[in-house]
């Protein structure tokens, strides 16, 4: 899974914009937005082990951790939960 680079992404879903305001962790949803899903397919993605970066479990919530997402954004590869095959 290769993320695509020739998706737009919005400047709220910029890497420059998410260093800047999210703190350690943001939602599924917002990562998803940012790596160019929908929610639905972000949570799809979790409950599969497939998402392309770090997820914590707290509680009954999933949590995407922001530098985890910050790499996969900078380089267009997936990080963890068995997204490389």
């Amino acid at each position: 899974m290769h993320i695509g680079e020739s998706q737009p992404v919005s400047a709220q879903y910029s890497p420059a914009h998410i260093r800047a305001t999210w703190n350690g962790t943001g939602s599924v949803e917002d990562a998803a937005r940012a790596l160019g899903f929908s929610r639905a397919k972000g949570y799809d993605l979790i409950r599969k082990g497939r998402f392309p970066c770090r997820v914590l479990r707290i509680g009954r919530s999933s949590r995407v951790v922001t530098a985890s997402l910050l790499r996969v954004l900078e380089s267009g590869e997936p990080e963890y939960n068995d997204a490389r095959t």
